[in-house]
């Protein structure tokens, strides 16, 4: 079933409500609000390699509450265990029963605050419910429940004592960004409210659980014309045949790309792909999924101008000639 004008239209005027609450916690970054709010929509998982204080924490709590869920935050260490993410079984000698104690993990918003300090154990801990929206633990499955999003961490600096993330968990991220420090006058206009401490709590829900998943059902109904298809998988070829590249675009990151430009268009208010939405989302979707070889790296060559590249090597299907 296609769209309607008026559902295309509801959902593009409660995006901009979404991001305007949002935007009370995390201060001029309206595109980043977008990007994490079309993360959550396309039911994926965001993350923010950014220094510290700049409001991630901040924007998964406000994410929480707009969307009137729950949200935790996990600080990953190198003695964290995959239990303390997933939960535990524990025997009630009252009962007589084993009785499952789930961990933070499920809530509605999760932050994995520095995610590659954990080892590679715990790390992996991630991989099922990211992947499936469920955890297993000891043969029992628990589902995570709807809406589910992580929101992982990870500095770009104080790399000594990091475990590096396998591609194969950076590809279950939907999306790669970063907030980044706010310009001056929203720098100023923090610094005169500094008597807020927490300014998430001036965050208060506007819609409920069951609205995100009707959205995140709606964003499925967008229509993709083939050509948008084939433009897509043309530059998921070209980046595995690109000089610099030595792992390119998969399958399961094709998806996400147009799964993630489906929301975004309708956030717009449309109901069908148009070739800018592919390449609005290509930073923050291919990033991280995108592996340089070792001579690019040492040249000084980014995953930013190989995707450049990429977008002007490859031509949109308008600017085809028949």
């Amino acid at each position: 079933m296609s769209l309607t004008p008026d559902q295309a239209q509801w959902f593009s005027q409660t995006f901009d409500a979404m991001a305007d609450n949002v935007e009370k916690a995390v201060l001029g970054k309206r595109h980043i609000v977008k990007l994490a709010l079309t993360c959550l929509l396309a039911e994926g998982h965001l993350l923010l390699e950014d220094y510290p204080g700049t409001g991630k924490t901040q924007m998964a709590r406000a994410l929480a509450n707009t969307i009137q869920g729950t949200n935790s935050r996990i600080q990953f260490t190198p003695d964290l265990l995959p239990s303390d993410v997933t939960g535990v079984t524990v025997y009630d000698q009252n009962k007589g029963v084993f009785e499952f104690h789930p961990g933070p993990i499920f809530h509605s918003i999760v932050l994995a605050d520095e995610i590659n300090r954990a080892s590679p154990k715990t790390q992996s801990a991630l991989l099922e419910v990211m992947e499936e929206g469920r955890v297993t633990v000891d043969g029992t499955t628990h589902d995570a429940g709807k809406p589910f999003m992580v929101i992982a961490t990870q500095n770009p600096i104080e790399q000594a004592g990091t475990y590096r993330l396998p591609e194969a968990q950076l590809d279950r991220f939907l999306m790669k960004t970063s907030v980044g420090y706010p310009d001056e006058a929203n720098t100023v206009d923090l610094l005169l409210n500094a008597s807020v401490r927490d300014r998430a709590t001036l965050v208060e829900p506007i819609i409920t659980s069951a609205t995100v998943a009707q959205m995140a059902e709606l964003g499925d109904k967008v229509h993709v014309d083939a050509a948008i298809v084939r433009y897509v998988s043309q530059l998921a070829e070209e980046s595995r045949r690109h000089p610099h590249v030595k792992l390119g675009l998969s399958v399961r990151g094709c998806l996400a790309y147009v799964r993630t430009a489906k929301v975004w268009a309708l956030a717009d208010g449309r109901d069908h792909l148009i070739p800018d939405d592919i390449k609005d989302l290509a930073v923050p979707v291919l990033c991280h999924r995108l592996l340089l070889d070792a001579e690019a790296q040492f040249n000084g060559v980014t995953v930013e101008q190989v995707i450049s590249q990429l977008l002007e090597d490859v031509t949109p299907p308008s600017e085809r000639v028949a």
